[in-house]
């Protein structure tokens, strides 16, 4: 986040943007009743600054994830279950701030982009007119394919 938000002029770049608030409800519990298999359950909600890459000015992402999470440490075989998306750690522990960054990351979107209705100065639906130079190297493949029906020899200007 941090280098898409140094390509924005500085009075773009929101104010303490690292520590924004985010609305944390964590549980955790156990899967089965040998306790070999940790769950967390629970929602991340933030609103993180990012950088729209249709117009490439600032906007805001609301993330909002839920998480239910059933952790498989090294070396352990488990399977994923209707209630709950196996996560397959590499350490014995992990640290809930490490789940929720991930969470958080994975939530975001490829392209960064204004919605629908907000203002972006370059919008997404917009299709460029054509031109009378533009190129269309394949224009008349279709007449000369379905003139020839199956004649398979090269005409002299190919």
């Amino acid at each position: 986040m941090a280098n898409d938000l140094s390509s924005l002029t500085k009075e773009d770049i929101p104010q303490k943007w690292r520590q924004a608030p985010v609305a944390i409800r964590l549980a955790f519990g156990w899967a089965d009743d040998g306790r070999r298999f940790p769950t967390v359950e629970g929602r991340v909600a933030a609103r993180v600054p990012a950088v729209c890459q249709r117009c490439l000015g600032p906007l805001e992402l609301n993330l909002d994830v839920d998480l239910k999470l059933l952790l498989a440490g090294p070396g352990q075989v488990a399977h994923a279950t209707d209630d709950y998306e196996l996560w397959e750690i590499d350490e014995a522990t992990i640290r809930p701030l490490d789940i929720l960054e991930e969470a958080l990351i994975m939530a975001m979107p490829l392209s960064a982009m204004h919605g629908r209705g907000e203002s972006c100065d370059t919008p997404g639906e917009t299709v460029p007119t054509e031109s009378a130079d533009t190129v269309r190297p394949f224009a008349d493949l279709r007449s000369k394919i379905s003139g020839r029906h199956g004649d398979m020899e090269p005409d002299e200007s190919e």
